[in-house]
């Protein structure tokens, strides 16, 4: 049995957690998990499929081009891949938004279970995913005859462009009567987009308000980091939900983050604890935050930020 790999797509280009997917599903395939088409559900999204064919270990780009796929909404993304899945043996997406809204409902349809947030491949049925917000890692053996899988992207390196897959058409145009597309609006900023940023710093609690947020901005600025916030900071209002970094929230990387006014709850860490170099800013020298640190800082916020600006 074969691999289904779906793609995530954006503004008319192939979103490079897809090459992150690719290598989870070249783990399974040296398993025994046999060959990899990628499927580009869209509408004009040749460009994209080309794109995809190039991902090395892909022996095939599967192209569902057509509008009722225009906006990857869950109901008829999941139909086609009701349809399509018979012919493989798992199917695999990033852990996106794309990927959380349409694999559950493949995985409810084709009455099987679904394993999120894999990180390790240890077989073809036996996968590891973090539990417990990232404390404890379960390793998980399925015996569903279909394995639905969302990747945490992070934890796979990508997939080199190398390769020349073969591209075919898909001619199924599901019928969607359960949903509709309105709009969508991008948060304007000139920064990085949080999630693919090579430095991020977050604000917590410990920033006071959302006032205060403002002096992440110069050095942010002067770092070229997108800024985030901890659960605690969105939920008491201070920074939007879409900023938020933890097991809630977006799960990151960066090869620097920089926590300031974070106590580090159990859920933040699970969202940044695999950063390269972890920089902690706390008044609170017992704050949980620093036994992830790489380099910690222990004083007055509203002093330490304005100095550490004006030093870079």
């Amino acid at each position: 049995m074969s691999i289904l790999v779906l793609a995530d797509h954006h503004d008319g280009q192939l979103a490079g957690t897809t090459a992150h997917v690719v290598a989870a599903a070249q783990e399974i395939a040296k398993a025994g998990g046999g060959d990899i088409d990628v499927l580009v559900a869209g509408e004009g999204v040749s460009a994209i499929a080309e794109a995809a064919a190039k991902l090395d270990g892909v022996s095939r780009v599967r192209v569902a081009d057509n509008a009722v796929y225009a906006h990857q909404l869950a109901e008829p993304l999941g139909a086609l891949l009701v349809e399509l899945a018979d012919g493989y043996s798992h199917v695999l997406s990033s852990a996106s938004t794309t990927g959380k809204n349409v694999m559950p409902r493949l995985a409810a349809l084709k009455d099987v279970s679904q394993l999120s947030d894999v990180i390790a491949v240890e077989g073809i049925d036996t996968f590891c995913r973090p539990i417990y917000a990232g404390n404890a890692i379960a390793t998980v053996k399925s015996d569903d005859a279909l394995k639905v899988m969302t990747v945490r992207s992070t934890a796979f390196d990508a997939v080199a462009a190398n390769g020349g897959a073969g591209i075919e058409s898909v001619d199924k145009a599901v019928d969607n009567t359960q949903s509709s597309f309105i709009k969508e609006e991008l948060a304007q900023s000139d920064r990085p987009e949080l999630g693919a940023a090579k430095v991020v710093i977050s604000g917590g609690r410990g920033m006071g308000n959302g006032e205060n947020f403002k002096l992440l901005d110069g050095i942010a600025d002067k770092l070229g980091a997108a800024i985030g916030a901890s659960r605690a900071a969105v939920d008491a209002g201070y920074a939007h939900n879409d900023m938020q970094v933890g097991q809630t929230g977006k799960i990151v990387a960066p090869d620097l983050y920089i926590a300031v006014g974070i106590s580090g709850a159990i859920q933040h860490l699970a969202g940044m604890k695999d950063s390269k170099v972890i920089v902690a800013i706390n008044q609170d020298e017992e704050a949980p935050i620093f036994q992830v640190a790489d380099y910690g800082l222990v004083g007055d916020l509203f002093e330490i930020l304005p100095e550490l600006e004006s030093k870079l």
